[in-house]
């Protein structure tokens, strides 16, 4: 047996980057770690629904954001209140790109990557 267990953004600024995912999406952190010589803090985000988890990767140090190159891929979320989500999304001035025809939207976080929305 296999299954999905997580999938990791690396990001600039960690703070701004936990603020957007717990303010857009609800997820808090479910563990921590920090690198035994503090180069790295990695930090794993739950829907408190699922068992799949997004970790959030800090290095320490770093001086510039990371190149997305082309942005070709995207993680995605569904939901039963798509309404109220794309609102709070509008609202917070997040959303890249709406596909009206096929009823789903993008959001980009604080790195810029892609967030798919899907509704229910």
């Amino acid at each position: 047996m296999i299954r999905f267990d997580h999938f990791n953004f690396n990001v600039f600024d960690l703070d701004k980057s936990l603020a957007f995912y717990k303010e857009a999406l609800g997820l808090e952190i479910v563990r921590e770690k920090t690198g035994e010589d503090g180069s790295f803090k990695q930090c794993w985000l739950g829907d408190k629904t699922t068992g799949f988890q997004l970790e959030l990767t800090y290095n320490v140090g770093r001086e510039k954001g990371y190149d997305l190159g082309e942005c070709e891929y995207h993680l995605a979320f569904r939901t039963d209140e798509y309404d109220a989500f794309h609102a709070r999304h509008k609202a917070m001035g997040c959303v890249a790109y709406e596909n009206e025809a096929m009823g789903i939207y993008f959001i980009t976080d604080p790195d810029g990557y892609w967030i798919e929305i899907v509704p229910e």
